[in-house]
């Protein structure tokens, strides 16, 4: 499969459209309809190193828990369960982002970088999005002074058993990579 062209639909603040020509595995020329967050998509100049945003895992070690956040986010006129996560800015590293938006989000200031995973792809059919994981410690008391006005972010802390039952309403509304962490957090009692 090879990419021909990538044709600009509709550009916003946050997230442009693309058209991409392409040709399939037999030659035929199609398009598809994708989102990304870049100028051009990643699939024109195939730069897909550097992830987008990040995804903060926090263990909070003098509670001995693991923090989540809960966000009222707009496409879903509701509150999502997840990890406080942002945006990489141009030229910061993840582990930069990651301590900036742990803060921003929480108050909660990071101890130690435990782990930074490579760019994950949730959504490959609608976006070129890369979000990475990083694993941390942390420390502090929580804070939603450093939200934005768009922001309205609680904190919570977590035991395994609390994790348990959390992702066994299944009333509630999870981010996806959240909810396998917060799962796998509840059956073993480690964020690793």
């Amino acid at each position: 499969m090879k990419i021909d062209k990538t044709t600009l639909l509709a550009r916003a603040k946050w997230l442009n459209l693309f058209d991409v020509t392409y040709r399939d595995h037999r030659g035929a020329q199609r398009t598809w309809q994708m989102a990304s967050r870049r100028e051009q998509p990643k699939c024109a100049d195939l730069e897909y190193d550097i992830p987008d945003a990040v995804i903060i895992i926090p263990y909070h070690t003098e509670r001995q828990r693991l923090v989540i956040i809960r966000e009222f986010r707009v496409p879903l006129a509701d509150i999502e369960y997840g990890f406080p996560a942002g945006l990489v800015d141009p030229g910061e590293t993840p582990v930069a982002a990651a301590q900036r938006e742990l803060y921003e989000e929480t108050g909660l200031e990071v101890s130690a970088v435990l782990e930074v995973g490579p760019p994950l792809y949730s959504s490959a059919g609608m976006t070129d999005e890369a979000v990475a994981p990083v694993y941390v410690t942390c420390r502090g008391n929580p804070s939603r002074e450093g939200n934005s006005a768009s922001e309205n972010i609680w904190v919570d802390f977590l035991n395994p058993a609390q994790a348990r039952a959390l992702c066994r309403d299944h009333h509630k509304k999870f981010d996806a990579k959240a909810w396998l962490i917060i799962k796998s957090f509840g059956d073993t009692g480690t964020i690793l």
